[in-house]
Formats: structure tokens, C-alpha cells, sequence
């Protein structure tokens, strides 16, 4: 990697800055870079390149001075173990509540604390309309501009370059896949999975990102200290920038596109307390599907009055982030319990009889009982029975043991749940303009669905030990977020075409999950792999990066 000074990172003409350095941001820019591309990675939060910067091996909160929830005074603790700033939820018929939601910050972005599973979507969610007839307010579109198809070459160089491991889905024996060796099932998954076959089900390996190194902790929600998680830092960024000259500006912050008619012509970054311009050819957001549509609502101009690409009306709008419960199991054989793997994982309720869903898989570790505990105090604080407060804290030392007893030994996993994007469910601005507003609210439709997915899981588990707990309605456990710059057909009801540019700008890409059409029922990191690429060979096959003519879509 050239060390370059900031002067002559601003005095260049930029073939491609990106700004975001997460699945879908690092992905493209590595293939770009690799091609002889001159690439600026843009990172809002800080490096943490190398595997022993920042804080690894568990959650953020376990370094907090005193046990608390996560919150700004423990802010400069979260950016070095990666985690996200605060957002303000807004639901209607209760108070505005502030959150710190597990997304990422720094290099990697969220991919520094994923769990690794790099799922497929099936090819029924390229045409998701006809899956949800019931569902008349919601603005699902009848068909993805790409179909299943079209992605599938590129799934499979997305899986081959993140090193993924795992087994064949027999909910769709048809695909043809090639994963890498994964190690064997613990004995309390086997048993799982011999009662979930018992039961005339598919259980299979989850496909994983992750090179299991002795003493693996799993890292779900943290930063892993052993160089073991295939995230994009590892896989992506640290090539494109040692090998293909690359370059990187971390804690520079993107705060307003300036552009005219037909494209950006600057980048206006907040870098290390500075104001800074950046120039480029083409211009990607890869900032997530919270922070992409912040940036361009705050590109206000004459020309733009309602906010950058914005002319559809729709950046924000629809805003998905599954609907996840997590359910506690307890197997037969409780000693050698690893606790912190994902091994299974099920999609006989993906697409049934019974209604279209979502995937089932292993959860991995939760946090510790001090830290579930504090959560709990913080809902209740921002509830309408703050008042029992004072009685809360006089329990949490009873509480935690409680907590503690519950989840030992027990094995957990994650419903993880369609949802539908819908024109209500939005990212706003706060009024200074600075802050991210949610405004996410579940329709009874929806909620009829969340329902009926737990009594089939219900069903499922209930031959063993089980409780389950409820977070599908919770917004603070916001992870999967997309949905806010989709693509389509038309500049009427899409913000980007079916190469993720700009249907108004010509030189402006989105390729974080913003552009998720629907959401699918499945982790989106192999598909923001995925599509990366594909979005990276169509811009390769643009002579010369001139600033691309208006097209059809």
C-alpha cells in the first residue's frame, strides 16, 4: 500500500471512490483495484486493519468501565470494537427511543461483526409480489430487475472468494455449489439435527465465511482476535490495498455530494476534524442502507431540492430489517457444547403451504447475563413502566443468575423472517440534519405473519426443552437493514437502475443492501458479495469511466 498524503489523496482525479469499506463497498473496490483502477476507500469510523488493534474476542460492553448499556459516553470503547453510532427510533403510540444497534463502523463495516453465514437467496425472491398476495399496501415489486439467473455465476465466485464452508441445502439439491470442508457437526447439533430429520425435515450445514482456527470463538457481534472470520477487510480490503495500490482514508466522513443535473462532481468528507474535497470519475455509496439515504438527504441543493437521486421521492423509503427471534433448545447431551458455533440450519418454512418466511440456523453465543440484563433495564427505562426502575436494580443481581441458568447449555437459533418494505418504514433525518431518525412500524398483516412463523417453530422445538425469545418487534435489534435505495425498471419507483446507478446521476453507484428491492428471508452478505461483482464488471465494461450516457433500463 502507497502511503500517500492527504494533499495528494486531494489532488487526485479518483477513478472510483467508495465510500463504505463493508461487504458490499470492499468487494467491489478490491475487483475494481485489481483490475488497475485507481480506488479511494472512504471509512467514516477507524482502522482497524490490524488484528490486534481495536477490542476483540467479545462484545463492546464487556470493556466498559461499569457494567451499562451501550451509549455515547462509552463512545471512543464501541468505535474500537466497530460498532455503529446512535440512531433515534421513532414508532408511532410510544416515545422516541435511542439506540446503538449492531452495525458497523470502521474497516469491515458490518462484516467485521457478522456471524459469518453466507446464505443464497432462492430464486423465488426475484419475483416476490407473487408470494405475498396478501399483502396489497405493501410496494413489493412483481420482479427483481435481475433474476436469480443472472446472480448465480456471480454467488458462486463470491462464495469461492470469501472461502465459504458448509453443506448442501436438500431444500435446493439443484444448485450446483462447490463450498470448502467444514468441520464436523458437535454432538448436541447432531442430535438437533437427528430430531429436526425425525420431524421429516431438512436440516443441512450452514454455509460459513470462516477458516475455524483452533480455540475458534465464533465472534458473532464482536471483532474476531485470530484472523479466522472471512470478512471484508480480510478477504477484500487488505489485498486491494497491499497488492493493488489502493488507497484508504479512515475516520473520514462523508457529509454532502455536490452535484449538478447529471452527475456528482465532488465529495465533501469531514477528515480528522478537517473539511476536505474529493474528486472522482464515479462516485459508490457502500455506506449501509441507514447511512447511504442519510448522505443524500443531506445533499441539498438548487438542483436537488429534496435530496440527492432523489426524484422518485423514494430514498429512505421502504426500509426492511427482518423480523428475528431467537430460540433456546436444550439438547440431550449437554457436555461438549461448544456454545459459540453456527452449524445448522433449516429453509423447509422458507417457502411453504403454509406462507413464505424465512431460514432457520444456528445462532451462536449471546452476550453475557450482565449485558442481557442491562438491555433489559434500558428497555424498561424507555418504556411506559420506567417507574418500576428503582425495584429493577434492587433484582439484577438475581436476574443475571436467572439469566445465566436459562441459557446454560441450551443451543440457540435464529428465526430470521421476511419482511415486506412498505412506504411508511423510513430513514429520516434528525432536525439538525445530523442524526439518523428511524420510522419503522409493523402492520397487522405482518405481525398475523410473525405469529404464525412461531407457532410452526413452536411446533418444531417443542419436543425438547424450549423458550423463546421475542425480538422480531424490536428495532434496537436492527441488523439486516435494507431496502432505503432500491433498484428497478423505472425512475419512478426505484432510485437505481439494474446496474445500481442512479437512474438521475450518471456517475453514482449504490451498492450497500439499500438497493434490496425485498428482503428476501435470508443473511444478505453473499448476495451484497455477489452482486458487487456483478456491479463490478459492468462498470469495467464502461470505456475509459467516461461519465456514463443515459441508458436503458
Amino acid at each position: 500500500m502507497k502511503n500517500q498524503s492527504i494533499n495528494e489523496i486531494i489532488h487526485t482525479h479518483w477513478d472510483i471512490v467508495i465510500i463504505g469499506t463493508g461487504m458490499a463497498g470492499a468487494t467491489l473496490g478490491h475487483a475494481l483495484a485489481q483490475a488497475g483502477k485507481k480506488v479511494l476507500f472512504c471509512e467514516k469510523g477507524q482502522s482497524l486493519l490490524d488484528s490486534h488493534q481495536g477490542f476483540r474476542g467479545d462484545f463492546a460492553e464487556t470493556f466498559f468501565p461499569s457494567p451499562s448499556p451501550p451509549d455515547t459516553k462509552n463512545r471512543d470503547i464501541l468505535l474500537k470494537a466497530g460498532r455503529s453510532a446512535e440512531v433515534l427510533d421513532d414508532n408511532s403510540g410510544r416515545k422516541t427511543r435511542r439506540s446503538i444497534p449492531f452495525i458497523g463502523i470502521g474497516t469491515g463495516g458490518s462484516s467485521s461483526l457478522y456471524g459469518y453465514a453466507m446464505e443464497r437467496l432462492f430464486p423465488a425472491d426475484f419475483t416476490p409480489r407473487m408470494h405475498h398476495p396478501t399483502a396489497p399496501t405493501s410496494t413489493l415489486p412483481e420482479r427483481w430487475p435481475i433474476d436469480y439467473e443472472e446472480l448465480a455465476p456471480y454467488y458462486e465466485k463470491a462464495e469461492q472468494l470469501y472461502r465459504v464452508r458448509g453443506g448442501v441445502d436438500p431444500c435446493r439439491e439443484s444448485e450446483a455449489r462447490s463450498l470448502k470442508s467444514i468441520p464436523p457437526l458437535s454432538q448436541p447439533s447432531t442430535e438437533l439435527k437427528d430430531l429436526l430429520l425425525k420431524r421429516g425435515l431438512n436440516p443441512y450445514r450452514l454455509p460459513q465465511a470462516c477458516e475455524f482456527v483452533p480455540g475458534c470463538q465464533g465472534c458473532q457481534g464482536f471483532l474476531c482476535p485470530n484472523d479466522c472470520k472471512n470478512d471484508s477487510t480480510r478477504i477484500c480490503l487488505k489485498p486491494a490495498l497491499n497488492n493493488h495500490k489502493a488507497t484508504l482514508l479512515d475516520e473520514c466522513e462523508a457529509i454532502q455530494l455536490i452535484a449538478d443535473a447529471k452527475q456528482v462532481n465532488k465529495v465533501i468528507c469531514r477528515y480528522k476534524e478537517r473539511e476536505i474535497t474529493l474528486h472522482s470519475k464515479i462516485v459508490v455509496l457502500a455506506a449501509g442502507a441507514l447511512a447511504s439515504p442519510q448522505l443524500l438527504l443531506k445533499s441539498v441543493s438548487n438542483e436537488w431540492p429534496n435530496g440527492l437521486a432523489n426524484g422518485s421521492g423514494l430514498v429512505g423509503r421502504n426500509l426492511m430489517r427482518h423480523y428475528t427471534d431467537i430460540h433456546a433448545v436444550r439438547p440431550v447431551t449437554r457436555k461438549d457444547n461448544p456454545g459459540n458455533l453456527k452449524e445448522l440450519a433449516f429453509n423447509d418454512l422458507y417457502l411453504s403451504d403454509s406462507g413464505k418466511f424465512g431460514t432457520v440456523q444456528s445462532f451462536g453465543a449471546l452476550p453475557s447475563a450482565t449485558i442481557i440484563v442491562e438491555e433489559i433495564e434500558k428497555d424498561l427505562s424507555q418504556s411506559p413502566f420506567a417507574g418500576l426502575r428503582p425495584f429493577f436494580k434492587l433484582t439484577k443481581p438475581i436476574l443475571r443468575m436467572v439469566v445465566k441458568q436459562i441459557f446454560k447449555n441450551r443451543l440457540l437459533f435464529a428465526s430470521i423472517m421476511e419482511d415486506l418494505p412498505y412506504l411508511e418504514n423510513r430513514v429520516t433525518l434528525t432536525d439538525d440534519g445530523q442524526r439518523i431518525r428511524l420510522e419503522y412500524n409493523i402492520c397487522a398483516d405482518e405481525q398475523a405473519r410473525i405469529k404464525k412463523f412461531r407457532f410452526h417453530l413452536k411446533t418444531i422445538f417443542n419436543s425438547r426443552p424450549y423458550m423463546l425469545i421475542k425480538q422480531a418487534e424490536n428495532n434496537q435489534r436492527i441488523a439486516h437493514a435494507c431496502g432505503t435505495c432500491r433498484f428497478g425498471l423505472t425512475p419512478q419507483d426505484s432510485v437505481l437502475n439494474r446496474n445500481n446507478r442512479s437512474h438521475e446521476l450518471n456517475n453514482l453507484y449504490i451498492v450497500d443492501a439499500s438497493f434490496f428491492p425485498s428482503s428476501g428471508g435470508a443473511n444478505p452478505a453473499l448476495t451484497l458479495a455477489a452482486n458487487a461483482l456483478r456491479v463490478a464488471d459492468h462498470i469495467l465494461s464502461t470505456p475509459d469511466f467516461h461519465p456514463l450516457k443515459q441508458s436503458a433500463n
